[in-house]
Formats: structure tokens, sequence, C-alpha cells
């Protein structure tokens, strides 16, 4: 089976680190001096350790450590005042579901043992961007704006697809959605829009709507695709109450930027 299209994944998930702090630059002094006489020297005295250890330095960035992260390692680099930014349908995993995952991970793992359950779930309508602090509560407004007129609407999500990162640095394992794929995309359209009014990335043209349910670090898609893709499908469709299980609501539009989180309610 060949591999799904690529999907809006960043290489270190959420980016929860963006700061929305930008270091400030002090005013420099000014040495007035009378006419014909020179500056009198002066000695400085040596400030006090316990004084400099209440100001650490502010110019060292965050440590990248990937070790840390399961391993993931950033799309781009961080910077202060730049928050990562993503826009996605939340899917709120109910005991069912969690029951579900409970019989396609171990499964999983018999061909990939490194596979960890994503910690959320959602559709993603939007790439992994950057945005200033400053342009946070704007492009929140516009795509306010843009999703007001739409209707909620349920969608089910039942194929079982691989998935990668742009970088394959990434592996997910996810349900394609099969049914509500026009309303993404007329969702996706509106998302493109406002990124486009603030010079950002837009959405993948031909985009695998889906919810990933597990993850690792590589290309693991040669082990995952064939055998293992079959027996996970089995697994979904032979699941007691499956078909009622994978339908979702989707009666809200969320954006993550940073650590803040903007809800959107559909009528």
């Amino acid at each position: 089976m060949s591999s799904a299209p690529l999907v809006g994944y960043s290489s270190s998930g959420s980016e929860d680190e963006a700061e929305a702090v930008a270091a400030g630059q002090s005013k420099p002094g000014s040495d007035f001096h009378r006419c014909g006489q020179n500056p009198v020297p002066s000695e400085k005295l040596p400030v006090p350790d316990s004084v400099l250890s209440m100001f650490p330095s502010t110019e060292e960035g965050p440590e990248d450590d990937s070790a840390k992260h399961g391993g993931r390692i950033r799309t781009f680099p961080h910077e202060r005042g730049n928050w990562a930014t993503h826009i996605y349908i939340p899917y709120e995993a109910k005991e069912d579901f969690r029951d579900l995952l409970d019989a396609l991970l171990p499964q999983a793992q018999m061909f990939v043992p490194r596979l960890v359950l994503m910690e959320e779930f959602h559709v993603s309508l939007s790439q992994s961007v950057v945005l200033r602090h400053h342009w946070i509560l704007p492009f929140v407004q516009v795509l306010k704006d843009r999703m007001a007129s739409f209707q909620r609407f349920f969608f089910t999500a039942n194929r079982v697809k691989i998935y990668t990162n742009q970088e394959k640095t990434r592996t997910f394992i996810g349900l394609e959605v099969s049914s509500g794929h026009a309303q993404f995309l007329d969702l996706v359209s509106e998302v493109d829009r406002a990124m486009k009014e603030f010079d950002l990335t837009t959405f993948y043209q031909d985009p695998s709507f889906h919810v990933s349910l597990a993850w690792c670090v590589g290309d693991a898609r040669p082990q995952l695709e064939g055998q293992c893709l079959q027996e996970l499908q089995e697994i979904v469709d032979e699941f007691e109450d499956s078909e009622m299980l994978l339908r979702v609501l989707a009666n809200q539009v969320r954006c993550k930027s940073g650590n803040k989180f903007f809800s959107m309610p559909l009528k």
C-alpha cells in the first residue's frame, strides 16, 4: 500500500515551550564633561555573588534537548516572542475509544515496539506555523470571524493509515476521515484565508484529514504498512459499536498558540 500524504505535524509536537517575553534593551548612559577638563576615573566595586544570582542571564535560549521530548526534533528554532500556532478540531476520547486504543497499540507494537499513544486527539486544519506574540489576538479574531458562519457537523474516522511528518522524523498511526471530508475542506479554505492575511503557510493541497492515535521517532512506514496495517484495520472493523464510536460531532474549532488555547464554537 502506498504511503499516505504528509501531514501537518511539527517535529516537536505542540511546541509548548514557546515564550511571549522578548528581551529588552537598556538605554546606554551618556558622559558629560566640562570644557577643558578630563573625566575623573572612578573605581567600580565588585557586585556580590548573592546579587548576581538574583538576575539570571536572559540572553541564553532554552535548551533543545530532544531526549526530554521523546526524541522529537524542532522543525523551526525557538526564538523569544515567537509562538508555535496550530488550528484543529479536538476529539475528546471517551472510555470506549480508550478501549479501542488498548486493542490497537499492542498489535502495532509487535511490529514497532517504540510506538506510544498520543497525549491528545484532534483533526488538524493547519500546519504548525509561527506567530509573533503581538499578532496572536488579531489573528484569532480574524479566525473567529471566518468560523462564525459554519455549522457543526458529524464526521467518521475509521480508516487506519500510516503517516509521516514532512521531515520523516516522526511516524503516526491515524484514523482517516471517511465522511465529512467536504466540510473539512470548507473549514481549511477559511483557515487558509486567515493564514494568507498574516503571510503564514497554508495547509496541504490534498490533505488526508485524520485523528492520530500513536507515534514514534523515525520513519517506520516499512514496518507498519502491509500486514500490520491490515491487522489494525481488522481490529477497528470488528470492534464492538465501532461505527457509532468513530462517528464524531465537530462542534468547535480550536487554536493553540504557545500555551494559550482559543475556542471557536460552530453554530
